[in-house]
């Protein structure tokens, strides 16, 4: 019998695993778990919608999920619909590729005030995830400050200054379009906590900044003095800042300010967002950044946290609290119990880096497994199982309707797809009736 695999999480790092998993001798029968009623993770949802290319690589995940052996079960989630313990006692193993799906916090003053936003929650939004698209972002002010200096900050500083003509061939959601393209915003301000040099964002998204319709890219050429690059992507970087900084500005509708040296202490306002007071940094000789007495306030209407992504504990599934991952020696978490993506490395690496990452935890897990007895299960059994604890769960022909739906819906617009965004929505399409709250 062959063996029998639960790869809990669909986006890049759990198809990568499934398609290992597919391709071993003798291929693995592999259902992938999935909260939501649709795959891919954060390539349908993490992914900034004028990034196109990127998100082709969902291709490579459709024909995983075309091989026999392959079963989609969205709209299941693991401490609701299935418990950790009753999956082993359904599948051979268990794989969690379940990413990290929050913020880390700064732990500052003023964090949790109206208008400080984790970017990862603003990133949901505008990519049309069903579970956050009641939030209320406030744009009307004239400032907005990204905290951060990785790619993800640059997505939300780049989304927030695109022109309507720049959205609309896009999957943006409609919400989003319209909430940007009427937004009061003239500055945004991206701040990082050291130097140039040690920017964690890439020179593609850092180009992309330059060639924006309607924002011009201010640095201030002091920043860049005695900046050492450490590596190629450095090097890079710091071209392509020197030739900002050397810009005479066009006089475009927004602007896009990138600060360095600067940390938020405190975020500002007695109902609301109204300012952040940053203080200046210097570099230590590990280039850790050093706070000096140096301050300024930074008058903002709305605040984004983007120092980095976090996993979140699943019931009954160990869980480093300090690293925000589930804790794993080259993959394996316990007995049967394995890791893979985000979850098992922390928040890390680009798409692909989670293809030889999650190789290695199915070459540890089949090792593990090759002559352990089959548990006996079959898909008759997760089936009656489900059916037993009243889940519905969404097969990849529902996601197929819902695809097909959405791109039906964004082909006369130009667009790649009108996303459906809501939970009845993605259900009704998918032929789910939404009879429970799926939160």
């Amino acid at each position: 019998m062959s063996l029998r695999v639960a790869v809990v999480g669909s986006g890049p790092a759990g198809f990568y695993a499934a398609g290992a998993l597919l391709a071993a001798d003798p291929p693995a029968a592999v259902d992938m778990i999935e909260r939501l009623p649709t795959p891919w993770g954060l390539v349908r949802l993490g992914v900034a919608p004028d990034h196109p290319k990127i998100k082709s690589v969902s291709r490579a995940f459709e024909r995983i999920a075309l091989q026999p052996g392959f079963r989609f079960l969205g709209n299941v989630e693991v401490g609701r619909d299935v418990q950790h313990d009753e999956l082993l006692e359904l599948y051979d193993a268990v794989l969690y590729a379940v990413g990290a799906q929050t913020d880390r916090r700064m732990g500052i003053p003023g964090e949790d005030l109206p208008g400080s936003w984790p970017a990862t929650e603003f990133v949901a939004w505008y990519n049309g995830h069903p579970d956050f698209q009641a939030l209320q972002f406030d744009l009307s002010g004239k400032r907005a400050v990204v905290i951060g200096n990785g790619n993800v900050a640059v997505d939300v500083a780049r989304m927030l200054a695109l022109t309507p003509g720049e959205l609309a061939p896009t999957d943006t959601t409609d919400a989003a379009i319209e909430a940007i393209s009427n937004a009061g915003l003239e500055e945004i301000v991206m701040v990082g906590r050291r130097g140039p040099a040690q920017a964690a964002f890439t020179t593609p998204e850092l180009i992309e900044l330059g060639e924006l319709e309607g924002a011009d890219v201010i640095v201030d050429a002091a920043d860049l003095e005695g900046a050492e690059p450490k590596d190629t992507n450095a090097e890079r970087n710091l071209e392509v800042l020197r030739e900002y900084a050397a810009r005479t500005p066009a006089g475009k509708p927004r602007r896009i300010v990138l600060r360095f040296f600067r940390s938020p202490v405190a975020i500002l306002g007695e109902t609301h967002v109204e300012a952040v007071e940053l203080v200046r940094n210097t570099l230590d000789e590990n280039e850790r950044a050093v706070a000096t007495d140096e301050r300024e306030t930074l008058e903002c209407g709305i605040v984004f946290r983007s120092v980095g992504y976090r996993g979140v504990a699943l019931p009954g599934v160990p869980f480093d609290e300090g690293r925000g991952t589930i804790p794993n020696e080259g993959g394996r978490v316990g007995d049967r119990v394995y890791a893979a993506g985000w979850i098992k490395r922390g928040p890390s690496g680009v798409i692909g880096t989670n293809k030889k990452d999650a190789a290695e935890t199915v070459a540890l897990l089949l090792d593990d497994l090759r002559d352990v007895p089959r548990l006996g299960k079959t898909a008759d059994d997760v089936d009656a199982f489900l059916l037993q604890n009243a889940a519905n769960p969404v097969i990849y022909s529902g996601w197929a309707a819902i695809d097909e739906r959405e791109r039906s819906a964004g082909g006369p617009l130009g667009r790649p797809r009108v996303k459906l965004c809501s939970w009845d929505d993605l259900l009704a399409a998918a032929g789910i009736a939404a009879d429970r709250d799926p939160a």
